[in-house]
């Protein structure tokens, strides 16, 4: 505890500047001085505590991006049907600039989405954003390889129906 002359000059200089507390020092000395009646130290620094809104912005943000990104990937792909059917055009490969922009820009909005969700729930930012990151990468990975091995079956002739009861399909 420091004596009592530093004690007097810091709790007037906290009275006088109106500077909320950094510390729980600064607290017991906030709680010394009678102003903010019974509460004890941790509780003074709650009052002073800044609690951040939930980022529904960046959930908000995320699905805009993954909604064009999804609707401009979905419109390249009927476009490669409808050329394929017209004018046997190839399919594959699929990995080309125009096709796998869109498909990243629909994962990095679907991350943000999921991230900004999990954050509304309490999850702190990075490990929303990680396991987002996860689930979307693992998600896309998936859906990518159906989406080749349907276009392979197409551009053979022996499509059949999709069962996505059958998870061994997918791999």
């Amino acid at each position: 505890m420091p004596p009592p002359t530093t004690l007097a000059a810091l709790l007037v200089s906290t009275i006088s500047t109106g500077a909320p507390p950094l510390n729980l020092q600064e607290a017991a000395l906030d709680a010394a001085s009678g102003l903010y009646g019974d509460l004890d130290d941790a509780e003074i620094l709650l009052e002073f505590a800044q609690i951040q809104q939930p980022p529904y912005f960046l959930a908000a943000l995320g699905l805009a991006i993954g909604l064009v990104c999804g609707l401009t990937f979905s419109k390249l792909v009927q476009l490669r049907l409808d050329g394929w059917k017209q004018d046997r055009l190839p399919l594959l490969p699929l990995s080309g600039t125009t096709t796998v922009l869109p498909w990243i820009g629909l994962v990095v909005g679907v991350t943000l989405f999921i991230g900004g969700s999990l954050q509304v729930f309490g999850f702190g930012a990075g490990t929303a954003l990680l396991v987002a990151f996860l689930l979307s990468i693992a998600t896309a990975g998936a859906l990518w390889a159906q989406l080749v091995r349907l276009m392979q079956q197409v551009e053979a002739g022996n499509f059949k129906a999709v069962d996505f009861d059958n998870f061994d399909e997918f791999f």
